[in-house]
């Protein structure tokens, strides 16, 4: 049975004071994310209940129960306070998938401080200009990282405190830094958890900066209200759980699913720190015996590309929940695991401005594959008119999502933004910037961007439509669809496409694929080109950077390519 129950009943009686009773917050009073993570679970009974399996590449492991993730978490507290850090300090975690990251970041919110996670694959200008806006006081990373950080350094005098947690003992420190070994240092008992409330500030997450600079999300110790029960209801997390989130804590969905979600309902989470192969993932699915998987679109069509076989190699029977995020999930690809896992992906909606899931499909409930789902309860989700930005209440018409503001983790600033973040609300709603349709049931469909629909001869074309189309093609394992200016049209479809194993570029498959579209969904969605591409350019996270092949057909600045894959800044 899950968590969930009937989705119908579960929007009839909803209220937030579920989640809150549960995790025995009383309105008013004090709220810590990092208590609530650790010291609560323990309260509970599990002190000794495993809460993190940590792997690397080379298959070292590392595992900590419920009382040692406490008492880690006191320890880089009590280590930072001692510093002098203050409630409010903004602290950076510039780390790989490491266990120092997930404890760091619960000992960072015990004191009160807030937590700045950034993505460790990010260039040194990339990190300077998300330090610098957040004035940041305190960074931990590992010794791999310093150069970026040394570079950089003379332009940061804000910057007082460079924490290594895996510095060699011979190498001597340089100015600022200091080295702190988790592992060696005396363990923290008794700690004094800062009060913090429900609107104290806890993460500042910023935004990949795919147009203009990127932007520091501010999220409260409330979010944990959200988190908590999303992770319940969304991911079904159940006590016997074993969860894998796939997903780096450099970005929103690794702390709000890859740690506080989990941690919160008690589970035990596995993190995998080696980069992606399809075999690696499967073998890591099989020793653990991982029953909750959340993953990517990216991720998935990776899966399908490498092909079915490798699947019969390993026993991934243990599998009892997918779901997706990130990205719009094709249909292909929710087909695909219903038939290879014996089980759907189920998509889930969500940005690191709302803080949590949104718009989603649940355990139990029809899939439609491609479909984004239904709004969460508590949530009143609609589209509304690009122009007026009143609700359509038509079905079928593509329209800006739009969200009533209110839930317990939306952002509660842009951090020195003010006026980025008042443009986020239009005629009382909060606009992700993405467009969608709703059917007569309700459910959501995915079109894209407001900024990525291709407007051809006056029709809207949905890339994300045009894409799912192209993955249907036997040949195409990835695809990007994007405009290009055409003289007639303002701009047309062109795909980017890369190509299962066995099949070559070649002008009668180009015809053949573009056929295949225009059948599939009409003229006007039919690519005017395609562009065979050995593979498709995408971050370490997964994402495929459509900006940067829209940036080559306009003649744009590419901009910020910190987190490319294959970029080696």
């Amino acid at each position: 049975m899950s968590n969930i129950g009937s989705y119908e009943e579960r929007i009839r009686d909803f209220s937030w004071s579920i989640s809150e009773k549960e995790l025995g917050y009383n309105p008013g009073g004090i709220i810590n994310i990092g208590w609530l993570c650790s010291d609560r679970i323990c309260e509970l009974g599990k002190a000794q209940k495993t809460g993190l399996i940590w792997e690397n590449a080379s298959g070292v492991v590392k595992k900590f129960t419920y009382n040692d993730i406490r008492l880690a978490s006191n320890t880089i507290g009590q280590f930072l306070r001692d510093l002098g850090i203050k409630p409010e300090d903004r602290i950076c975690l510039f780390m790989d998938k490491i266990p120092e990251l997930y404890l760091g970041f619960l000992g960072i919110l015990k004191i009160g401080a807030i937590a700045q996670p950034l993505f460790s694959a990010f260039g040194d200008e990339s990190l300077f200009i998300r330090l610098e806006n957040a004035w940041t006081r305190a960074i931990i990373t590992q010794k791999k990282h310093l150069p970026k950080i040394r570079k950089i350094l003379d332009k940061m005098p804000f910057l007082e405190f460079i924490i290594i947690v895996d510095q060699d003992p011979l190498k001597p420190l340089q100015s600022r830094e200091i080295a702190f070994d988790l592992k060696n240092i005396p363990k923290v008992e008794v700690f004094e958890i800062c009060p913090t409330r429900a609107e104290s500030p806890s993460v500042l997450h910023y935004t990949s900066g795919t147009t203009g600079q990127p932007k520091g999300v501010k999220h409260v110790h409330y979010s944990i209200i959200s988190q908590y029960l999303t992770s319940k209801w969304v991911l079904d997390l159940q006590d016997d759980d074993i969860y894998w989130c796939t997903a780096d804590p450099g970005w929103v969905t690794g702390t709000s699913y890859g740690i506080i979600g989990a941690f919160s309902n008690g589970v035990t989470q596995c993190v995998l720190d080696a980069g992606f192969s399809a075999e690696s993932w499967y073998r890591f699915i099989e020793k653990y015996r991982i029953t909750m998987w959340y993953s990517a679109p990216t991720a998935i069509r990776s899966l399908m590309k490498a092909g079915d076989e490798i699947i019969n190699k390993f026993d991934l029977s243990s599998l009892r929940h997918l779901a997706s995020v990130g990205e719009p999930l094709n249909p292909e690809a929710v087909i695909w695991s219903e038939k290879v896992f014996g089980k759907p992906f189920l998509d889930t909606y969500w940005q690191t401005e709302t803080g949590s899931i949104m718009i989603s499909n649940y355990p139990g409930m029809k899939i439609k594959p491609g479909s984004m789902g239904k709004p969460f309860p508590g949530i009143t989700a609609t589209v509304v008119s690009p122009d007026t930005y009143e609700s359509f209440d038509v079905p079928g018409k593509i329209g800006l999502i739009a969200l009533k503001p209110g839930w317990p983790s939306m952002m509660r600033m842009y951090w020195n933004n003010e006026e980025t973040y008042k443009n986020k609300f239009r005629n009382g709603w909060y606009l992700p910037g993405d467009r969608s349709s709703i059917d007569t049931d309700g459910y959501f469909w995915f079109v894209g961007r407001d900024d990525d629909v291709i407007n051809t001869g006056g029709h809207l074309v949905s890339p994300f439509e045009v894409e799912s189309a192209l993955l249907e093609h036997p040949a195409v394992a990835e695809s990007a669809v994007v405009s290009k200016p055409d003289f007639v049209n303002m701009e047309v479809v062109k795909a980017f496409v890369s190509l299962k194993p066995g099949y070559q570029p070649s002008k009668e498959l180009d015809l053949e694929i573009m056929n295949f579209v225009r059948k599939k969904l009409s003229p006007l969605a039919m690519p005017q080109e395609i562009e065979f591409m050995d593979s498709l350019p995408k971050t370490r996270s997964g994402k495929i950077m459509r900006r940067i092949l829209h940036a080559r057909e306009w003649g744009e600045e590419v901009g910020d390519t910190s987190t490319l894959e294959d970029d080696d800044k």
